[in-house]
This record gives structure tokens, C-alpha cells and sequence, in this order.
């Protein structure tokens, strides 16, 4: 599960971003973009944890294919700083998403066999 608990820090990321980087004047709709998709993001990554919502980190690749094209296509070249972090927040989601809950285990089936000695 840990990276449900990635997840939710990066969701937490994204609802201070609009604090820690410049104001984007040609993209005013970045606020509440973020603070919306940081509310997916972390409703996503804890719903996780319960049982008949186990799935619902399969949603953040969504989410995160959401924020890279919005950071990319929402402003023209260069990209300020705020829309370049929507971009690897994006990334990242994706890349976590895919990481099953129980990831750590190792699967059930090696503690089924007896280890033969011969």
C-alpha cells in the first residue's frame, strides 16, 4: 500500500502548489484545477484502502493524464513553473497508479509447497 500513501502525498502537493509557485495570470483556471484534481487525487488514493473500492487507484491514471495535458496545452511555450510541476505530478500519478495495493507481498502461491529437502 505504499504507494497509496505516495499517491496521497503528491495529492497533498498539488493542494499547496497554488501557494508555492508564481501566480499564472494567462492561466487563471490553474487554482482550481489543481485544487480539484487534489481532491481526486486524494479521495482515490484512501478509497483504496477499502475493500469494495480496492480499485480506485486505477482512476488516478485518468487524473494524471488529465494534468499532463492541461499543463502542456493550457499555455503556450515556455511553460511556467506551476504547469511544468502539474506535468510530473501528472507522470507520477500515472506511474503509481499502475503499482498494485499489496505490492510488497509476495504472492500467495510460494507459501504452498512444502520446500523438499531432496
Amino acid at each position: 500500500m505504499w504507494a497509496r500513501v505516495v499517491e496521497a502525498m503528491l495529492g497533498c502537493w498539488l493542494a499547496m502548489s497554488p501557494f508555492l509557485f508564481e501566480r499564472v495570470e494567462s492561466v487563471p483556471s490553474l487554482t482550481l484545477v489543481e485544487f480539484g484534481s487534489a481532491l481526486a487525487v486524494i479521495l482515490l488514493a484512501l478509497g483504496s484502502y477499502w475493500g469494495p473500492t480496492r480499485h480506485a487507484h486505477l482512476g488516478l491514471v485518468v487524473v494524471g493524464a488529465a494534468l499532463v495535458a492541461y499543463g502542456r496545452f493550457s499555455h503556450p511555450y515556455p511553460l511556467p513553473a506551476a504547469l511544468q510541476s502539474a506535468i510530473m505530478i501528472g507522470l507520477l500519478l500515472m506511474m503509481c497508479a499502475i503499482v498494485p495495493n499489496h505490492a510488497s507481498r509476495p504472492p500467495e502461491h510460494w507459501f504452498d509447497e512444502q520446500p523438499s529437502l531432496n
